[in-house]
């Protein structure tokens, strides 16, 4: 049963080109977007939950976002948590809803944001180059079984180079449009 599997290879060098999607959704560009708080947890009913499950975040404005806190003794806690994942949000608390005005960047905020944008964009292309390793891998080990001839291996190798290639540039496609959102706002 041959190793190499072209269709789960591609899978996981797109699942690393969306992971990067969802990382460079969170940052921060003046703007108002829920996906910012994705990352914030919350300390509700003595364990740690994502904010989204204890309240709706919505972006009522450009630049507020607004979040309804379902049940009334968690609007400290998700106050708190806010705070705690140092977005750069300052919550204003109006009864159930907690606000959270969307300050001006600064310059060298806007710089970092797009440094982070860069990082992540370079993680995810190291994970999609250990995909190809793994199939280079896959495509010697399938050839000394004799599953495949060398020409196969070869055909086969410049497929993966290729799919590499490709994501590497949606990679860097999607980072450079971010940096540019960043740093134009």
């Amino acid at each position: 049963m041959p190793q190499y599997d072209k269709a789960d290879i591609e899978r996981r060098m797109s699942g690393a080109v969306d992971a990067l999607k969802s990382d460079l959704s969170g940052l921060r560009t003046g703007r108002a977007n829920t996906s910012l708080l994705d990352p914030v947890q919350v300390e509700v009913y003595g364990a740690m939950m994502p904010l989204n499950q204890v309240a709706t975040v919505n972006a009522p404005e450009p630049r507020m976002l607004a979040v309804q806190v379902w049940d009334k003794s968690n609007v400290a806690a998700v106050e708190k948590g806010i705070t705690k994942a140092n977005l750069g949000l300052n919550p204003m608390t109006d009864g159930q809803t907690v606000r959270l005005p969307m300050p001006d960047l600064t310059e060298e905020r806007r710089k970092e944001l797009a440094k982070l944008a860069g990082q992540y964009a370079e993680k995810a292309k190291i994970a999609i180059r250990n995909v190809r390793r793994d199939g280079m891998e896959d495509l010697k080990t399938d050839e000394k079984k004799k599953d495949i001839s060398e020409d196969d291996r070869k055909r086969m190798e410049d497929e993966v180079q290729k799919l590499t290639d490709k994501y590497v540039a949606e990679a860097d496609d999607a980072a450079a449009k971010k940096e540019q959102e960043i740093l134009t706002q």
